[in-house]
C-alpha cells in the first residue's frame, strides 16, 4: 500500500492506495504526526509514501514516514516521468509538477490541458511527446470575490455560491453583479483558454480538476473530463516512478 499526502494552500488531502485503487481518502485542515499515526496504525501494510507541501510543515512528519518504508518529499529536483521544458523549473509549483505527471500517466502520447480550480486557477499543458511546456496562473473564484471587497471601499464580500445556483448574465443588484462578473467571467476565461489551446494543439484532451471543479462541470463535453483529485493521482505516479528507478 502507498500513502499520498498533499498539503495545499487551504486544505490537506491524504489518500491510501491499494494498487491503483484509493481505499481511504481524507480532506483535513492540518496534517500532523497524530493524524499520520492513526492512518499508519489503520493501514500497517503501507510501505511507501510521498508528501507534497506548499508551505512549511512539521519535520517530524518526514521522520515518521521515513520509518515506514520508502519516502519522498516532492521537490523541484525530484525525478519525474515527463520532460520538463519550463524555463524556470526551480519555480514550478509542486501541484503543477504532480498535475503534469498525472497527465502523462492518464493520457500517454496525447496533448493534454489540465485546469486546476483551487485557490488559484492553473492551466498546465503537456504535449504528445511527454513534454511539459507550462501554462498559466489566474486568480481563483474565492480570491476574486475577496479582491473586489478588499481593494474597494464599498463592494461587499460575496461568498461562494452553490455550484447548482443559476447566475443570470445581467446582474440587477450589486451582489448579483459581482456574482455574474466573477463566476460567469471566469467560466468565459476557461472556455476561451480551452478554445485557444485546442486551436494550437488539436487533438486535445482537457481535464478540469480541483476544489471548485463543480462550477465548471457544464463545460464537460466529449473531449473534456472532470477529475477532482488529479494532484493526488499525479503524486502517486511520481512515487511509482521513483520506486521503480
Amino acid at each position: 500500500m502507498k500513502l499520498v499526502i498533499d498539503i495545499g494552500n487551504s486544505l490537506a488531502k491524504l489518500a491510501v492506495f491499494n494498487g491503483n485503487e484509493i481505499i481511504d481518502f481524507q480532506t483535513i485542515n492540518k496534517v500532523d504526526v497524530g493524524v499520520l499515526n492513526i492512518t499508519l496504525l489503520n493501514y500497517p501494510q503501507i510501505t511507501s509514501s510521498i508528501l507534497s507541501s506548499v508551505a512549511q510543515h512539521d519535520i517530524h512528519i518526514n521522520e515518521l514516514l521515513t520509518q515506514h518504508g520508502f519516502f519522498i518529499e516532492l521537490s523541484q529536483s525530484t525525478p519525474v516521468p515527463f520532460i520538463n521544458k519550463y524555463s524556470t523549473p526551480d519555480t514550478l509549483g509542486k501541484d503543477r509538477i504532480a498535475i503534469a505527471s498525472a497527465a502523462v500517466q492518464k493520457y500517454p502520447n496525447e496533448n493534454v490541458l489540465i485546469i486546476d480550480t483551487g485557490t488559484s486557477i492553473t492551466y498546465d499543458f503537456v504535449n504528445n511527446r511527454r513534454e511539459y511546456l507550462g501554462g498559466g496562473i489566474s486568480p481563483g473564484l474565492n480570491m476574486r470575490f475577496k479582491a473586489l471587497h478588499n481593494f474597494t471601499h464599498r463592494l461587499p464580500l460575496i461568498h461562494m455560491p452553490d455550484p447548482e445556483e443559476k447566475i443570470n448574465l445581467v446582474g440587477d443588484s450589486t451582489e448579483s453583479s459581482i456574482l455574474t462578473g466573477v463566476v460567469n467571467g471566469l467560466k468565459a476565461e476557461v472556455e476561451s483558454t480551452i478554445n485557444q489551446y485546442n486551436y494550437l494543439y488539436s487533438p486535445l484532451k482537457v481535464v478540469i480538476s480541483g476544489g471548485d471543479y463543480k462550477y465548471f462541470e457544464k463545460l464537460v463535453k466529449s473531449n473534456i473530463f472532470a477529475s477532482p483529485n488529479i494532484v493526488i493521482w499525479g503524486l502517486k505516479n511520481i512515487l511509482d516512478f521513483n520506486e521503480s528507478n
